[in-house]
């Protein structure tokens, strides 16, 4: 397999929640979010710790390093999403983001900050939390899809992305922003960049279709291209079950692609072949997770900083 680039991290942060559920204040505007009338609160609970447990095991077992964090409050049901509050970059730069829904805004917790700044080289911390007072939110790796090499900032406009916070994120970290509208078949915004696309270091999987503004559509494509990068054109049904919520890691034997068993079922053979090219498919079981509007990217916030051991 290929050697490390800098678009894979080597480590992730998780969070383990103990009483997840869907987000109440979230399903409005995330059309990703399902109900499950089958299981009771505490089945669901239990059955999604079990599933943060076992992906964090996968990715350990093929060397990505996982940081896990124990969430046992209740008033957090999308901790377990912790890329939408901060995000990590090379150089040593931390950000913490402002957030949409305010009971996600809790989730934003110290002692991740400081085991980061502990295990790594952080030379500053940039918040942006203040932005919620003034009605701004931009939710991190979920909101934008960073392309560390071409330091290009993708984002599709929604609630959540605000294009004010992310010129200054933009500005700050170094980032070419590229803002477009994107919607689902029905007409409605897709509340994250994430869900319809993923930057890998050889590959880009996108939702094309999700882009209306067909000159729009082409710069992205263009943009996606310009340093080889092959494209996986993801269809309307493949996002919505979570193909496009993936991230390249960096892993012992090379790269891999963690993505949902869901995504990987929704993928067609040539599309897998391309991936297979460069990193090598990990499917993870989190069928509980997805419940909530997210998948296996949206549950891992990828550490892009430097080892102090």
């Amino acid at each position: 397999m290929t050697s490390f680039s800098v678009q894979a991290p080597r480590a992730v942060v998780m969070i383990r929640p103990h009483h997840f559920h869907p987000n109440p204040e979230t399903e409005q505007d995330n059309v990703f979010q399902t109900r499950d009338g089958t299981r009771t609160t505490s089945e669901i609970a239990t059955q999604a710790h079990a599933e943060v447990t076992r992906a964090a095991e996968a990715l350990e077992q093929v060397g990505v390093k996982v940081h896990l964090f124990e969430d046992e409050t209740k008033e957090t049901p999308d901790s377990v999403f912790p890329n939408n509050w901060f995000s990590t970059h090379a150089g040593g730069h931390i950000a913490i983001y402002p957030m949409f829904s305010p009971n996600r805004r809790r989730e934003r917790r110290g002692d991740v900050i400081e085991m980061l700044k502990h295990e790594y080289r952080v030379q500053d911390v940039i918040d942006y939390s203040g932005l919620e007072q003034d009605g701004l939110s931009l939710e991190g790796t979920g909101a934008m899809v960073l392309d560390h090499i071409s330091r290009i900032a993708y984002a599709a406009k929604s609630n959540r992305t605000n294009e004010v916070a992310m010129e200054r994120f933009c500005t700050h970290f170094n980032f070419e922003p590229i803002i477009f509208d994107a919607a689902d078949e029905a007409g409605r915004l897709i509340y994250h960049t994430n869900v319809l696309m993923c930057v890998g270091t050889s590959f880009a999987m996108i939702s094309l279709e999700t882009i209306s503004n067909l000159h729009r559509r082409q710069e992205v494509r263009n943009r996606l291209t310009e340093n080889g990068r092959e494209i996986i054109d993801l269809s309307f049904n493949q996002i919505n079950d979570f193909a496009g919520n993936a991230l390249e890691l960096s892993g012992s034997q090379g790269r891999v692609l963690a993505l949902s068993r869901r995504a990987l079922k929704a993928l067609r053979p040539e599309q897998i072949r391309i991936i297979e090219r460069s990193a090598t498919l990990l499917p993870l079981d989190v069928p509980t997770i997805e419940l909530a509007g997210g998948s296996v990217r949206c549950m891992m916030a990828g550490v892009h900083l430097t080892p102090r051991f």
